[in-house]
């Protein structure tokens, strides 16, 4: 798997499928939903390539690991490297803007947590990033930012990036530090409240902005 991109003078360029750089609790009313402090800078987790589905194909959940939640995210498209760079300059390596769903394994994260393991199994397992295809930044306000799923009709998330705690070009700096974005990776700059577990046969559209909107069906499979 790749991605197709089209850059904004025409040119098509095919990225390898990278890493995915999540943040945790990047929404003051996410973390209170579930009962999590508010962090006081970036919490980070990563999921490996094997994680990333396409969002339009079905979205398969486990049925036999309890509890399955979806999490509605902007996704920013990593178009040249970043190893520490710092300030407003970082946001020149996004060259994609989408939507991602941070599939997790609630009860399975629960009881990692509870014994201080990390968090892996829940979130980083097979399918558990699908992605939408990626738009052009050009035009975007990154402090402005609309966020919206509807599940089944009625609409179960919505936030804005205004909202975030750490705004974008401060997360991608925060990211380089720690670890080099390299051309392929994306980053998921967190989730607005709202999430819940999923069921088959739940039909799903995540709408970004007026920009991107993207419908897909659930189904569950035994691991």
């Amino acid at each position: 798997m790749s991605y197709q991109h089209t850059m904004k003078n025409g040119e098509i360029v095919d990225l390898p499928v990278g890493k995915v750089v999540c943040v945790g609790r990047n929404y003051a009313e996410h973390a209170k939903e579930l009962n999590n402090p508010v962090p006081t800078e970036p919490i980070l987790f990563i999921k490996p390539a094997s994680a990333v589905v396409d969002m339009r194909q079905p979205i398969v959940i486990p049925e036999d690991q309890g509890s399955c939640h979806i999490e509605t995210e902007m996704a920013l498209l990593i178009g040249k490297e970043l190893r520490r760079d710092t300030g407003p300059q970082v946001l020149e390596a996004i060259i994609g803007v989408g939507l991602g769903f941070d599939l997790t394994l609630r009860d399975v994260q629960n009881r990692l947590k509870d014994k201080g393991h990390p968090w892996e199994k829940a979130k980083a397992f097979d399918g558990s990033c699908p992605l939408s295809p990626f738009v052009s930044p050009s035009g975007f306000r990154w402090d402005d930012v609309s966020i919206e799923l509807r599940r089944n009709g009625a609409v179960q998330q919505q936030g804005n990036s205004g909202d975030m705690i750490t705004a974008v070009a401060e997360l991608l700096s925060h990211i380089a530090q720690h670890f080099a974005l390299q051309p392929g990776d994306v980053v998921l700059t967190g989730t607005p409240a709202g999430v819940g577990p999923l069921s088959a046969g739940d039909e799903l559209l995540a709408v970004l902005d007026d920009q991107l909107s993207v419908a897909s069906e659930v189904v569950a499979r035994c691991s």
